[in-house]
């Protein structure tokens, strides 16, 4: 079974950075995509940033410029930096990774979900 732990949200003024963790663990071969996702109150989920089997990014226009994801494959690990946080950040912000296993004799790919770290961008 596939886990998810995420790390790193908090409290933070407007103008201010954070950086997120996301940490997987249990039978792991290999990792396709790791993504951010964020959802605030009363708004449906979205997509703040992504990066894929081979390195390549994207991000939500709304965070161009102010969030960097970036990973450590051998720690099964994926980064958000988050600078210049607006209040408009604020949300829960949940990581997802699509993780490659065999179900019966077939390879496959399921998403896995982490359990989600409050973000607050505050005066």
């Amino acid at each position: 079974q596939v886990q998810l732990v995420e790390s790193g949200g908090g409290l933070v003024q407007p103008g201010g950075s954070l950086r997120l963790s996301c940490a997987a663990s249990g039978n792991i071969y290999s990792i396709n995509a790791m993504e951010w996702y964020r959802q605030a109150p009363g708004k449906e989920r979205e997509l703040v940033a992504g990066i894929t089997r081979g390195g390549r990014t994207n991000y939500a226009d709304s965070v161009k410029g102010r969030f960097t994801i970036s990973r450590v494959v051998a720690k099964k690990t994926v980064y958000l930096e988050m600078t210049s946080l607006k209040a408009e950040d604020t949300a829960v912000y949940y990581c997802k990774m699509n993780v490659p296993e065999i179900t019966r004799g077939s390879w496959t790919a399921k998403d896995y979900w982490g359990q989600g770290t409050q973000v607050t961008v505050s005066s």
